[in-house]
């Protein structure tokens, strides 16, 4: 078994969290004071949408913490999964979110309530409101994108749905100035249903690495392998983990010389081959005789 030199983003990636902590909690002031303000519904739902971004950082700072790509006693293949469970918990504050929307658009379909009131001032600090979270969804991407790092990726779905929120809303506040009311109220269900989307996407992309899902297909890693001198056969592949950012493969192995130093050269070479092609890599290969064939490639 060999491993690579792992690199350790969790600074970096706590820098990002703190930093679109304090922006995401400047968006919640501003929204929940334009809502207050106005006593838009669709805005009131849209500022408890970024309230879970807030929450979501928090969360993120707190497994961010503990989700160490180093290995210890107890945990020998690393913590990373604390980051995809830290996406799970941002799936189900969306979940939260969305019922609560529908829930306040339900009943004040049903009980009425009070006339919206917009003014121009309120529908610029919408927009500024609208400016930062753009920013903040796009910085999140590309750092996440850039480091592997899952907690950011998904973070910046949430906030990318918050973006596609704000627009709405602002959309229906623009209507509301121009005398439309009943768009405050109609506008709230597409809110729901957008947070709704979001939460199911980080829910999709994080399951299957907790689950250890194929993280590798076993014909692309035999590939690889077949290309070495001196291997005959390899088979019983399989593989998990995140791709790009730290793999766990097993395999059983032939190779032509019976010679214990000999054929350790040979998976040496097989470990390096497996990180030039796909990145961090944990390999566990076990040796089989120079007689012994499989046609299962993997299980």
């Amino acid at each position: 078994m060999s491993e690579t030199q792992i690199t350790d983003h969790r600074q970096s990636v706590r820098r990002v969290l703190v930093i679109t902590l304090v922006l995401n909690l400047l968006v919640v002031g501003l929204k929940s004071l334009v809502g207050l303000w106005t006593g838009s519904l669709s805005l009131w739902a849209d500022a408890l949408h970024s309230v879970t971004d807030s929450a979501n950082n928090v969360l993120g700072l707190v497994t961010n913490q503990l989700a160490s790509p180093h290995p210890d006693r107890d945990h020998p293949y690393g913590h990373q999964k604390f980051e995809a469970v830290g996406a799970l918990g941002i799936a189900a504050f969306l979940g939260i979110a969305c019922f609560e929307i529908l829930k306040t658009a339900l009943d004040r379909l049903m009980g009425g309530g009070e006339p919206v009131q917009m003014s121009a001032i309120a529908l610029w600090i919408m927009l500024i409101i609208l400016g930062i979270s753009i920013f903040v969804a796009f910085y999140e991407r590309r750092v996440g994108e850039r480091l592997h790092s899952k907690i950011l990726i998904a973070d910046a779905h949430h906030t990318m749905s918050d973006v596609w929120t704000s627009i709405m809303v602002l959309g229906g506040l623009i209507g509301v100035w121009l005398g439309v009311q009943w768009l405050d109220l109609l506008l709230a269900f597409p809110v729901a249903i957008l947070v709704f989307k979001s939460g199911w996407q980080v829910l999709r992309e994080n399951l299957p690495w907790l689950v250890d899902e194929m993280a590798i297909a076993p014909e692309a890693i035999h590939s690889v392998v077949m290309t070495v001198p001196g291997v005959v056969n390899c088979h019983n592949i399989a593989s998990r983990g995140l791709l790009g950012r730290q793999v766990f493969i097993d395999m059983h192995l032939i190779v032509e010389p019976q010679e214990v130093d000999a054929a350790h050269d040979i998976t040496e070479q097989v470990e390096v081959k497996l990180v030039q092609k796909f990145g961090p890599t944990r390999a566990t290969i076990h040796i089989e005789p120079p007689g012994y064939q499989s046609p299962q490639i993997s299980y």
